[in-house]
């Protein structure tokens, strides 16, 4: 059988798609992965007492998505050979489908929990830490409660002297089953849990799941409501990504550009306050378009605020980036190469700081970014440094794209009612967040209600690659290394 090609956003009713005997669709799968392919997500869809496993890849030349899928019955052995024994991109993705399922991923190099913790285990034995033994090889354990108003998250150190050998992140301590909790409620309560999946990813997380909502109802916004999602979204990521360079700044102890990159970002934030009621977003998205819309006085209002904050960044960025001693603490410090961004996967800015490109709104272009393009910048040398120098030039790309929409708003609309979902089907929709590819799954039932969901955060793929970029740094780089790819606990652990 061939897997299915399919475009983001489209409807696929799975009562019409046969799946594929277990060998096919672990050979399919495979030949995917090895011409390049990466995953996107992999879940499961319970039917009756069979469980129903998807994959989703993104192939390297192409701006499709190919799904593949097989059954496992009740009465099957549940186990198959695990795809990460020869592609490691599957890693963490079969972790969670062993913690969800229990579908055992036999030969899979390193089963360990993903949410759960000690009940991981379907046989009830604990997990175990890996650890480096030899002379002077010492073990720091920190976390998950941590000293400063931080997530909690547990970070297992080997070192060798100063010198990390080997990190080991454990999560879950905020799943707060939201996959669960979606299908439940009212939708109004829907876009509630929606916007509370990662805090400072309002808009990017709820333009994927209102994105999903609208293709199942075979709904499109209007081109001005796609422009005003647009704009919402690029200001999400201008302030998340100044946000991130105070932090950068403040980890290397240079308080001025620390405290001015905090201003900007709240000038930002302000601004989105002043158009929806709230600085992170939240109420602004709604399935069939937009709350809140753009009047002269927010679109003059808009341009001097970014305007101010165009003027100012370029004098603040050379404070950080012209300095000798802070370059000194960025520059090949915590690099993730290319080959190893591309093993993990890294999505978003972190991979585009390791030279690979991966870009939804390139690779996927949905909404107002199927018209207007933006700049994806890629750098290669994969380190701290790069990682702060790609959100330096995505603020000002963000900002110029902001200014080209306000100057070219389309007119408006008369709203239109969104129609009833689609049947017995499920799509997925990609969005670009300020860390990388965000991915919403919704399946319906026989009723066209949602029935089950599952999302995907960019943290997902980039927290292992955290862990590979503190390898023979210092332990005290920890923090920065931490901080240049600043990653959500919570949009992991849903």
């Amino acid at each position: 059988m061939i897997p299915r090609a399919v475009n983001p956003q489209s409807v696929i009713r799975f009562d019409k798609k046969p799946p594929f005997t277990r060998r096919d669709w672990l050979a399919a799968t495979r030949k995917l992965l090895g011409k390049g392919a990466r995953p996107v997500v992999l879940f499961s869809q319970k039917t009756n007492d069979d469980i129903r496993v998807w994959a989703a890849l993104a192939p390297s030349t192409s701006g499709e998505l190919f799904l593949t899928s097989t059954v496992f019955s009740a009465s099957e052995r549940r186990g198959y050979g695990a795809l990460s024994y020869d592609n490691p991109c599957m890693n963490y993705f079969e972790c969670e489908l062993y913690e969800q399922t229990g579908i055992v991923p036999e030969r899979h190099p390193w089963l360990r929990p993903v949410r759960s913790g000690d009940a991981w285990r379907k046989d009830g034995a604990p997990y175990s830490f890996y650890r480096v033994h030899g002379g002077e090889v010492h073990e720091v354990a920190v976390g998950p409660v941590h000293a400063g108003v931080i997530e909690p998250g547990h970070f297992r150190f080997q070192c060798h002297g100063e010198e990390t050998l080997h990190l080991e992140i454990q999560l879950g301590y905020q799943h707060r089953g939201i996959e669960q909790l979606l299908p439940r409620q009212k939708p109004a309560q829907q876009l509630v849990l929606v916007e509370s999946i990662a805090g400072d990813s309002v808009i990017a997380h709820t333009t994927a799941f209102c994105s999903a909502i609208e293709a199942l109802a075979s709904f499109s916004p209007s081109l001005r409501e796609q422009a005003v999602r647009g704009i919402a979204a690029e200001l999400e990521r201008i302030a998340m990504h100044i946000s991130t360079l105070s932090g950068i700044a403040t980890d290397i102890g240079f308080a001025l550009p620390a405290a001015a990159f905090g201003a900007l970002r709240t000038a930002v934030i302000n601004l989105t306050a002043e158009i929806c009621g709230n600085r992170f977003g939240r109420g602004w998205i709604v399935p069939g378009g937009v709350r809140f819309d753009f009047d002269p006085s927010l679109i003059d209002k808009a341009r001097h605020v970014l305007g101010e904050v165009l003027a100012k960044f370029p004098d603040i960025e050379a404070l950080l980036f012209h300095a000798p001693s802070a370059l000194a603490r960025m520059e090949e410090t915590g690099v993730v190469t290319t080959e190893q961004a591309r093993a993990i996967p890294l999505v978003g800015l972190a991979a585009r700081a390791s030279g690979v490109a991966c870009d939804v709104r390139a690779d996927f272009p949905y909404g107002i970014y199927r018209y207007s393009s933006i700049p994806s910048s890629t750098l290669d040398s994969g380190d701290v440094y790069a990682r702060a120098k790609l959100r330096a030039l995505e603020v000002r790309n963000s900002i110029q794209f902001i200014s080209e929409q306000l100057d070219n708003l389309p007119a408006p609309k008369p709203k239109k009612l969104l129609g009833d979902l689609a049947p017995n089907a499920f799509t997925i929709a990609l969005a670009e967040g300020h860390r990388g590819e965000i991915a919403h799954v919704l399946f319906t039932d026989a009723d066209g209600r949602i029935a089950q969901v599952k999302i995907k955060d960019p943290s997902f793929h980039n927290w292992h690659g955290l862990a590979l970029a503190v390898r023979e740094n210092g332990i005290s780089d920890f923090p920065l290394c931490n901080k240049s790819f600043d990653l959500s606990y919570a949009g992991h652990d849903l």
